[in-house]
């Protein structure tokens, strides 16, 4: 039971990671460069205190790279910046398309093979994602598509180099130590930026500690239960889940469009989980 309650956490923080930045960059509370830096050092000091915890021995980096660093950076950043000119819709598309193309080229690369029952629910899942979007979607402004492109592959990478981890938990602290310094450099690069409201500070702060930190380091640990192709499948949840957040949390509206959506997200994924093949 370990691997689908890790997942779950996961993506349950993966879809609190998205309303918060809704709710800061949509509110003009904070700038892109700002809510990425802040949401970065405040992962990296949540995760240390966390690693460092009980013993005061320096954490170990538990396989952690610059190069899983760097990756981290390119998704966190690129997708702050990029929702700036996207709709909700169009970036989400963007973002999991280009989340699943990295993640399964490298399935099939890597020898894995599935069945075709997990490409009938990959399709069924995508399928849901395309007509929950599908109002929103507007003919997307190039830089921000190839923003949110960036970020998705960069995702899809980062997730494919957690699968082999050995301590979850410490090498996401230090690919987020890493990262500090490259989103320094970002602020400087965008200085002077607007005002920043303390709503936006606070958003950030928890969608940098608990949903991105924390959320990190559970989906690290849940990567080492789940093939590339599965973990990839999984994460088409995160919209359906960030939706059913949009009604209880910020109070948006139920519509029969999102119910049949999750039905066909949901089913989908668990046609592919039943029907999965061994990794190669």
């Amino acid at each position: 039971m370990r691997a689908p309650v890790l997942t779950t956490l996961a993506l349950i923080a993966f879809a609190a990671n998205s309303l918060l930045c809704r709710l800061a960059l949509r509110g003009q509370a904070i700038d892109p460069a700002t809510f990425s830096a802040i949401r970065i050092v405040s992962g990296a000091l949540i995760l240390g205190l966390l690693v460092r915890w009980p013993s005061d021995a320096p954490p170990a980096s538990g396989g952690s790279s610059w190069t899983s660093a760097g990756l981290l950076f390119l998704y966190a950043a690129p997708f702050s910046f990029a929702y700036l000119h996207l709709s909700a819709g169009t970036g989400a598309l963007l973002l999991f398309a280009s989340v699943q193309a990295t993640m399964v080229v490298a399935a099939l690369a890597r020898g894995e093979r599935p069945r075709p029952i997990q490409w009938v629910g990959l399709i069924l899942a995508i399928a849901g994602l395309v007509y929950l979007v599908l109002p929103g979607l507007t003919a997307p402004d190039p830089i921000s598509a190839f923003l949110m492109f960036l970020a998705g592959v960069a995702w899809g990478l980062y997730s494919l180099r957690g699968r082999s981890t050995t301590a979850p938990l410490a090498q996401t602290a230090g690919n987020f130590a890493r990262a500090v310094p490259m989103a320094l450099v970002l602020c400087l690069v965008a200085w002077p930026v607007p005002s920043v409201k303390a709503s936006g500070v606070l958003w950030a702060v928890l969608s940098g500690a608990i949903a991105s930190g924390i959320g990190y380091a559970l989906w690290y640990a849940a990567l080492r239960h789940l093939t590339a192709m599965t973990a990839a499948i999984v994460q088409l949840a995160v919209p359906i889940l960030a939706g059913a957040g949009g009604v209880l949390v910020l109070g948006e509206v139920l519509t029969i469009r999102l119910a049949f959506a999750a039905v066909l997200v949901l089913g989908g994924i668990g046609i592919a989980i039943l029907g999965r093949a061994p990794a190669r």
